[in-house]
């Protein structure tokens, strides 16, 4: 059932699907609840201290499984895969995946300014359900969940470095197509305390992406490795 106003999707039946979990109770929608919602709506909860919880056991999750996973890797090596993974670029692309930014109740001017499908919010959305669910059906449910989103990330070992530098690996990437280089450019919307940045980058005649975030450089590095995962997808 979605609201006509705002396409909010409030039947959590498929979104439940996608997690692999029930998502009955309260604490999920406090997961889904934005704080321009709640501002909105006198003042009432909503998911930052979720998110704060769930930061955590996304870090502990991710950083047990790459240290089973990879004997072979030294701690610098570790650190960086953890930070790849458990980036916002990661997290939104996971967001993404699962068709979160549906569910999520935002106020009229995150809605107005495309909040369905920014970054900060589907990355802190997703970690507002890790925590979500550590609390409501515990520390290994919420650590099978965040490896069962995670883990197929692992897929691409290209993605690694295209995460922690974005901007680089579609300079590179950019290269072998020629003399293609990609140009950016960047608009900034919304209030001082609340802006919002969107970068578009243009690659020649191959690809053109668009990325948000809440400076300038996140902007970019989103754009940026939205036009890599295409370029390297079609190379």
């Amino acid at each position: 059932m979605s609201s006509p106003a705002s396409g909010l999707k409030t039947d959590l039946s498929s979104l439940s699907s996608s997690l692999g979990i029930p998502l009955d109770g309260e604490l999920y929608q406090l997961a889904l609840t934005h704080r321009s919602f709640a501002y909105e709506h006198g003042g009432i909860a909503h998911n930052e201290r979720l998110e704060f919880l769930g930061d955590s056991v996304l870090g502990q999750a991710v950083t047990v499984m790459l240290y089973t996973n990879n004997p072979e890797l030294d701690e610098g090596d570790l650190a960086k895969r953890r930070a790849s993974l458990v980036s916002t670029i990661a997290l939104a692309e996971v967001a993404r995946g699962i068709g979160l930014g549906d569910y999520i109740r935002l106020g009229n001017g995150e809605e107005l300014t495309g909040g369905r499908n920014k970054d900060s919010i589907l990355a802190d959305t997703v970690e507002a359900l890790f925590g979500a669910a550590y609390l409501t059906a515990g520390p290994q449910v919420a650590n099978d969940l965040v490896l069962r989103l995670i883990e197929p990330l692992l897929e691409n070992p290209e993605r690694f470095g295209a995460a922690m530098d974005p901007k680089t690996s579609l300079q590179e990437a950019a290269a072998k197509l020629g003399d293609a280089v990609p140009v950016y450019s960047v608009e900034a919307d919304g209030p001082d305390h609340a802006r919002v940045f969107t970068a578009t980058v243009v690659v020649g005649e191959f690809v053109t992406a668009t990325g948000s975030g809440t400076s300038k450089k996140h902007a970019e590095m989103a754009a940026a490795l939205s036009a890599w995962a295409i370029l390297s997808e079609n190379a």
